[in-house]
């Protein structure tokens, strides 16, 4: 009876959540008299229009024309603003922290190590991609958990889009093997011996393994390899510089040793996690490595991160440190839409606010090779946009109308869904 019940209801969500998107816009949709906070040159418009055409933003402006047979969305006393992007999170590969079953963030005893790929266990009709799109997150780079596996790299990650099942055939994964993400610190150790050196060295032999093997694929590997050849097969690309790795690190030390593997082995290198990365800016800034960081991280988690300060954000970018900001606590994933809140915390420590909406929308797009599509209000770029009530880096802000490539979203998730269905009876109730 339970398991009847319980299917039900999942059916109800799912035609609900379908019946909202066939709620379809016009060829044309014109969004008029909001404050457009484009994220770019033009700043930010009073009273502007944004058209949308074909999933892509058309014109942006406060002159624009529009033509005859838009849709209008009056935007009156409302804020326009980009769809946030949520760097690093494990949207689609876990539903329930508790339930094992319901979690794909890491093969414990699998094997393979480089060669996971999320893109296998991406599931587009997960409950937390709604309950997140509809405030305001409309795409992530899903990682997989770094540590926690079988060995230094955890896997490959994926860039998807928050409209899940409701995307177009072939829309949900935006990127496959968007990035390698590995491990060094504290966390290292516990996989490759006991020390930084152990784990330090055993880096490099992957590395120098893959490099050694990866042309002679084809006809089988060398005797005394290591790696499987999947695992080698996914690290090519990332010793080539087409796909970046994503190391997470903390102390200032690690993101020194991570800065000297990448220049050793040219890599195009992100680094995540990054609590001391303010004691490093400068070689950060030289370096050209982008950076993954949640600025509310103010105090120390564990040894590796003793000097965190909240103010480790406005340090970077006056180093010139290019960085995203980040949810550690969450991993971006159930509350991924509390982002918006972690960077307007940023605000309060100085952090210039345009600047902070950059970091959760433009910068991750940035850092992820998509910046010419995604992460501003500019024409030709596609139309994920969000509207708000109010400034969207207060936490009592909430978002009125969410498109993806241009789509209008059901505002509708499981948890709306459950907050009528209850607020019905308790009304109900009150009458009698």
């Amino acid at each position: 009876m339970k398991s009847r019940t319980r299917q039900l209801t999942l059916n109800l969500i799912a035609a609900a959540l379908l019946a909202g998107a066939g709620a379809a816009s016009a060829a044309v949709t014109a969004i008029r008299n909001a404050q457009v906070m484009t994220v770019a040159g033009a700043g930010t418009i009073e009273r502007g229009t944004v058209l949308i055409r074909n999933g892509r933003i058309e014109a942006v402006g406060a002159d624009v024309a529009i033509p005859e047979g838009a849709a209008i969305i009056d935007g009156s006393g409302k804020v326009l603003t980009p769809g946030i992007f949520v760097a690093r999170s494990e949207l689609g590969l876990k539903e329930i922290d508790a339930v094992d079953e319901t979690n794909d963030v890491a093969s414990r005893q699998s094997r393979y190590t480089a060669a996971l790929d999320v893109t296998d266990a991406l599931n587009p009709r997960s409950a937390l991609l709604p309950v997140n799109r509809i405030e305001g997150v409309t795409r992530t780079l899903t990682a997989p958990e770094t540590g926690k596996g079988g060995g230094l790299f955890a896997g490959q990650g994926a860039i998807i889009s928050l409209a899940g099942a409701l995307a177009e055939p072939g829309a949900f994964v935006v990127r496959p093997r968007a990035a390698m993400f590995a491990v060094l610190g504290e966390q290292a150790k516990g996989i490759a011996g006991t020390s930084r050196t152990s784990s330090i060295a055993a880096f490099r032999e992957a590395l120098e393994e893959a490099k050694s093997n990866g042309l002679r694929l084809g006809s089988g590997l060398s005797n005394d390899a290591q790696l499987s050849a999947l695992d080698i097969e996914a690290l090519r690309p990332v010793l080539t510089g087409e796909t970046p790795l994503v190391i997470t690190a903390h102390r200032a030390s690690d993101i020194l040793a991570a800065l000297k593997l990448a220049d050793d082995y040219r890599l195009r290198l992100i680094i995540s996690g990054a609590t001391e990365a303010h004691l490093v800016a400068k070689e950060l800034a030289a370096a050209r490595v982008p950076v993954l960081i949640d600025p509310t991280r103010n105090l120390p988690a564990q040894f590796e991160g003793l000097h965190a300060r909240p103010d480790s954000a406005l340090i970077l970018r006056k180093a010139g440190v290019v960085f995203a900001f980040v949810d550690s606590d969450d991993k971006g994933t159930h509350n991924a839409r509390n982002l918006r809140q972690v960077a307007g915390i940023a605000v309060s420590c100085g952090y210039p606010k345009d600047q902070a909406l950059a970091a959760i929308t433009l910068q991750p797009a940035e850092i992820l090779g998509l910046s010419t599509v995604l992460g501003s209000i500019e024409a030709g770029k596609i139309a994920d946009l969000v509207l708000w009530d109010g400034d969207p880096l207060e936490v009592t802000t909430a978002a009125t109308a969410v498109w993806i490539d241009g789509v209008p979203m059901p505002m509708i998730s499981r948890q709306t869904l459950l907050r009528d269905r209850y607020l019905q009876r308790i009304k109900a109730a009150d009458v009698k």
